[in-house]
């Protein structure tokens, strides 16, 4: 059986051309509509695109209600079925519409692709996730060892994750040159750094204690005064496996190159956190650490757009839907604090925090 169609490929290869140069859409979005479009082809037995019919839309739909994962075992969750199905959606209304296609089939066969209302409900949720508190943090830290090249680069990784909230993406692509120690600061420069979005932004060092700020510091020394480092050269460096004398490959030392991937820093963050007899927190789930920190330290909206600001967020609603959850002991605490008399606000700050709520919302 064929498992390609030459006509589909030409489309497929037109169509991510559009996403990417039309649309502005990563590499790594890219993969995933493939994925998707590759999917349905393998179910449709790889027949031409002109061929389609909004019943292979609700085969292939229900079909994939049935499916498994390869990495749990378990059927696909709501979610996936429905990004994939959103991929599908698009690019056959984009199909639609060119040259070939339009006599084929109807711009609105490609809404067979929808879930029902449940299902997408079921998919969008929001679920609880765990958070590490600042304190198991700051436990790991001092539990982590730093006595060789490695394990300094390590732990100074982790206290760099915490002041900072960067994706791990973006901390494998900073240079030395991008941490400011006396302003307790790292430039996020896109041309550079793999940020979100190709944003460019400061960040200044969260307010997390003196600790990771004390690691970050002597790992900085030591990268310039006893690897002999330059401004250009990685902050946090790949590692250098090489043949030792039992002739196996082995981790020896640092190399002046980045990562081409965030694989090794999730996979540090694992073994650390194990080690320290706690549950594993990936390094973008410091993130939702830092919400929760700010929400407790903030004292006003203008202190918490900062705080928003900081992580690299336009808008404070991103921070608050993306990290914001209230965890169950907090929610209990608010709500039984909710019941009880408060005392009265003064005039005066009641007028601040309008005046503050009304220049945030009309920026």
């Amino acid at each position: 059986m064929s498992n390609h169609n030459i006509n589909n490929e030409r489309m497929k290869r037109k169509y991510f051309t559009f996403m990417k140069e039309a649309k502005r859409h990563s590499e790594a979005s890219i993969d995933c509509i493939a994925k998707a479009i590759n999917r349905f082809e393998k179910y449709n037995k790889f027949k031409d695109f002109k061929a389609f019919h909004f019943n292979q839309a609700v085969g292939f739909k229900n079909n994939l209600l049935t499916q498994t994962s390869l990495k749990t075992g378990d059927k696909l969750s709501k979610s996936t079925i429905n990004g994939t199905c959103n991929h599908l959606k698009v690019f056959f209304q984009w199909l639609a519409q060119q040259t070939g296609y339009k006599s084929r089939f109807n711009y609105t066969d490609a809404d067979y692709f929808n879930l029902s209302e449940k299902d997408t409900r079921i998919a969008g949720a929001k679920r609880k996730k765990p958070v590490a508190t600042l304190e198991q943090i700051i436990h790991v830290l001092n539990d982590m060892p730093s006595t060789t090249d490695i394990e300094k680069r390590n732990r100074a990784l982790m206290a760099f994750t915490l002041l900072t909230g960067a994706r791990d993406t973006a901390i494998t692509s900073f240079k030395i040159k991008h941490v400011d120690l006396t302003t307790g600061s790292v430039f996020q420069d896109a041309r550079e750094v793999k940020t979100k979005f190709s944003k460019t932004f400061t960040t200044y060092f969260f307010p997390v204690g003196e600790l990771p700020v004390q690691i970050l510091t002597e790992w900085l020394e030591h990268l310039k005064t006893e690897l002999l480092f330059s401004h250009d050269d990685p902050l946090f460096p790949k590692t250098k496996v090489a043949n030792t004398k039992d002739k196996k490959f082995s981790a020896c030392g640092v190399l002046k190159e980045h990562w081409s991937t965030a694989h090794p820093i999730r996979e540090l963050f694992k073994r650390a956190f194990t080690k320290a007899g706690l549950q594993y927190f990936n390094p973008h789930s410091f993130r939702d650490t830092l919400v929760r920190l700010g929400e407790q330290l903030c004292q006003s909206p203008e202190e918490f757009k900062a705080w928003s600001q900081n992580l690299g967020h336009q808008a404070v609603l991103t921070t608050l839907y993306s990290y914001g959850d209230v965890p169950d002991y907090r929610q209990a605490e608010l709500l039984k604090k909710l019941s009880q008399p408060r005392a009265e606000q003064s005039q005066d700050m009641q007028a601040a925090i309008e005046a503050t709520i009304k220049k945030m919302l009309d920026k």
